[in-house]
């Protein structure tokens, strides 16, 4: 399915080392024709960090795409009410954000978002980047790839000897991912 003029949420949680990565990516849906609105988590929202200043990723996701971020729970509520986009994409999604989902917790603005999004019966996308992916977070993953309308964007180990863990998606796949999503199905292999 082309993503041509689809509403497409893309909601940017706190793994700063990958953020740049997946701004890329956001820069290739709205080529591709995408309706995109930002979403960042509050310590996106916030927080400097030795990958970039808050303010810069806000100001660049916001050109990119031409809206205003979505910064507050208060934001993202509507979402849902007002069936606002077609399809999220949370990424990177973080251990946290990801155990929050998988067990109903409503405290951010992408949880809300996603919260507010599944309640239309929409596919939520979610690219993982967590150090603890094989560890504390690996039941929360198991969770939400056997719940309706969650997709994974393929991922795997991203440096298996010194962080034998952490788990990466391959954002360079967040396109077909949202595309089979789309329709309904979980681009394969999930894991890479």
């Amino acid at each position: 399915m082309d993503i041509n003029g689809r509403k497409i949420g893309f909601a940017i949680t706190g793994s700063f080392c990958t953020i740049q990565d997946v701004i890329i990516e956001m820069e290739r849906l709205a080529f591709l024709g995408a309706d995109v609105t930002p979403i960042l988590s509050g310590n996106v929202a916030s927080i400097n960090s030795r990958f970039g200043r808050s303010e810069d990723i806000r100001r660049r996701v916001e050109l990119i795409t031409g809206k205003p971020a979505i910064e507050t729970i208060a934001e993202a509520e509507p979402i849902g009410p007002k069936n606002l986009f077609d399809i999220l994409i949370i990424a990177p999604c973080t251990g946290n954000t990801l155990g929050k989902i998988a067990n109903g917790i409503t405290d951010t603005p992408v949880t809300m978002a996603s919260k507010a999004h599944l309640r239309n019966g929409k596919p939520v996308v979610i690219a993982i980047s967590t150090n603890d992916g094989l560890a504390a977070s690996a039941r929360n993953i198991g969770t939400l790839l056997n719940s309706k309308n969650f997709y994974f964007v393929p991922f795997g180990q991203d440096d298996p000897e010194k962080k034998p863990t952490s788990l990466v998606a391959r954002f360079g796949l967040i396109v077909p991912a949202l595309e089979l999503a789309l329709d309904g199905k979980q681009i394969e292999p999930i894991l890479v």
